[in-house]
């Protein structure tokens, strides 16, 4: 934790101190701002204040006065709530706002995780509760160049792994052997193991419909047999498997065949034509240095897809902020199921992935890159960029 740079940022913004508060480690963006030790067992509430300037205050119960030891700071020891509600009015005193995470009208959920009981609590204090948004995009989701050449070692082994897929594809059809998703997406899962990656879930291999579906997962009972004509979708995404690692994420697209039809492809040039929209939006704001917001470039990349006449089949975010979690805590790319007004600042990693989902016309597409923006304002993009779908045959 630097205390010296949260205290800065906290002046910049006119806010009078950050209120961190955990209850049996619900609260992971708290422990991996403060470096908390979420192993040890952990039954009772504690606070951290860090006011704008001067000493921060811990606030612990009585059993369990080692939970804030390793953060500076005042300790405060409590044991009946009375006491509890007692110490942190005084802790917070003359302060008119304070940031917590907490989000108005729960709009970025990422951040919002304090329970509206305690919010009324501090509320009843004379206290203005704001979201700590902004600070966490700041604070948690800012990467260093080692993270990102984490994320670029990951970008190697899962470009290598896509293209090995597709090539196994094309083998499994040249032999009159059509796999099926599920077969696929255990060979992937296999070469994440021989590549030292790891992830929760995915990777999604999925053809025609099924690729309709932005969330598909393959399994033995719902799976395709691939056959020839069908359109196929692979979205992976997982790190090196080491501590700090950075996410990669990306989704390509393959016909089974020697050449894509081109009522095929002029889809998926619609989905590229707003991916690129939104990348040079980004490139362009940086070299203006104007600031740039998650819902703008949403918007760009939206407005493409809706002149194409695609805008109701593009029913999710255009990206999503990427870090030790593969869907991180800052600034995603949304003007849909959010209004993200948080800036995009430099050091973070987010991808832009439009998608055209038409389930009766059996057919979904996504095209996914990830950026990042070092702390200089160069926006790059790890890996390659696909420029139009791959004929699977040919490979």
């Amino acid at each position: 934790m630097d205390l010296q740079a949260i205290q800065s940022e906290l002046q910049k913004k006119g806010i009078d101190g950050w209120l961190f508060y955990d209850f049996h480690n619900r609260d992971a963006i708290a422990a991996r701002i403060l470096n908390m030790n979420t192993s040890r067992f952990a039954s009772r509430r504690w606070f951290y204040y860090i006011p704008a300037s001067g000493e921060p205050q811990k606030l612990v119960h009585s059993i369990e006065q080692w939970r804030c030891d390793h953060l500076p700071g005042k300790k405060n020891v409590y044991l009946p709530w009375q006491q509890q509600h007692a110490l942190l009015k005084e802790i917070l005193g003359n302060a008119k706002k304070i940031a917590m995470q907490y989000s108005p009208y729960n709009a970025i959920p990422y951040v919002s995780i304090v329970d509206g009981g305690t919010i009324e609590l501090i509320r009843s204090f004379g206290i203005e509760v704001v979201s700590s948004a902004d600070l966490v995009s700041k604070f948690e989701s800012h990467l260093t160049m080692e993270d990102y050449k984490s994320h670029c070692e990951a970008s190697e082994s899962m470009q290598f792994i896509k293209d090995s897929a597709f090539k196994e594809i094309a083998r499994r059809m040249k032999e009159n052997n059509p796999p099926t998703e599920y077969e696929i997406y255990e060979y992937m899962i296999d070469l994440y193991k021989k590549h030292n990656m790891v992830c929760e879930d995915g990777p999604i291999v999925a053809v025609n419909e099924h690729a309709a579906d932005p969330h598909f997962e393959p399994t033995k009972e719902n799976s395709y047999r691939m056959k020839e004509g069908d359109l196929v979708l692979i979205d992976l995404w997982a790190k090196k498997n080491k501590p700090g690692a950075i996410y990669y994420d990306i989704t390509w697209m393959g016909y089974i065949g020697h050449s894509v039809p081109k009522e095929i492809e002029d889809i998926f040039q619609v989905a590229r034509a707003g991916r690129l929209a939104a990348l040079d939006f980004v490139k362009q704001c940086f070299k203006e240095n104007k600031p740039v917001h998650g819902w703008e470039v949403d918007d760009v990349c939206r407005n493409v897809l809706t002149k194409a006449g695609y805008g109701e089949y593009f029913i999710h975010r255009t990206g999503h902020n990427i870090g030790e979690e593969v869907h991180g805590n800052g600034c995603h790319i949304d003007n849909l199921e959010t209004k993200d007004e948080r800036v995009i600042i430099p050091g973070t990693c987010f991808s832009i992935e439009p998608g055209i989902y038409m389930p009766e016309r059996k057919l979904g597409y996504r095209t996914e890159i990830d950026i990042f923006v070092t702390d200089e304002g160069n926006v790059e993009v790890s890996g390659r960029q696909q420029d139009a779908i791959i004929p699977i045959l040919n490979l």
